[in-house]
């Protein structure tokens, strides 16, 4: 059973997917503790109704990115953490972070990469350049984290049919209910049934 880390910055629906499919026996690994970028993030909340150790690491208390990431490593290895996931998570990532769980570290983004990622997209900004560049599909990707943002290879994609009249917002609810909620438990039963490292994409040459 691999011993699991959430890390997210808003309101924490993707780590309640991931509680709910704990508790119905979705994925062999436990979740052992949440981290949260601000303490208003009501993700904390449900880490509480859940009894699972919550950690605020808000940039403003550290002096660099790096400290902060350092600070989380110090958690994750305290807890004995095997995989970690980043559900609705904000900040970027460093090296202190990114090298000690390289190939250890998830993300879900809502929309089908490689289109629509990079700096800047993320919640509705994703949704609004979807529905702007005229795209008939969208969907959430479950990826792994590098240093370049929504670059790790791809683990999980699902997709579903951009209606005419959806607005960011109703794209983004959509995508919330039915496709990104499972595909992100999904992936981690997944990575969590396997016995090997998983297989990072490699940088070209």
């Amino acid at each position: 059973m691999k011993n699991i880390a959430v890390m997210f910055s808003g309101n924490g629906t993707d780590f309640q997917a991931l509680i709910d499919g704990q508790k119905n026996g979705a994925f062999d690994g436990r979740i052992v503790v949440a981290i949260a970028s601000n303490d208003r993030a009501f993700g904390i909340e449900r880490a509480r109704q859940a009894g699972i150790d919550c950690y605020v690491c808000a940039k403003y208390a550290y002096r660099t990115e790096e400290a902060r990431d350092t600070a989380v490593r110090e958690i994750c290895v305290r807890y004995g953490v095997d995989l970690i996931v980043l559900a609705g998570y904000l900040g970027i990532l460093t090296d202190p972070l990114l090298d000690w769980y390289a190939g250890k570290i998830i993300n879900i983004h809502p929309a089908l990469l490689p289109k629509f990622g990079g700096k800047g997209m993320y919640g509705l900004n994703v949704h609004k350049a979807v529905i702007e560049a005229g795209e008939k599909v969208s969907g959430a990707t479950v990826h792994y984290s590098v240093k370049e943002i929504d670059a790790g290879a791809i683990i999980l994609q699902r997709s579903l049919e951009v209606l005419p009249d959806d607005t960011p917002e109703s794209l983004q609810k959509r995508i919330l209910e039915q496709i990104e909620h499972p595909l992100l438990v999904e992936a981690v039963a997944m990575l969590c049934a396997q016995e090997d490292e998983p297989v990072v994409e490699e940088d070209e040459e």
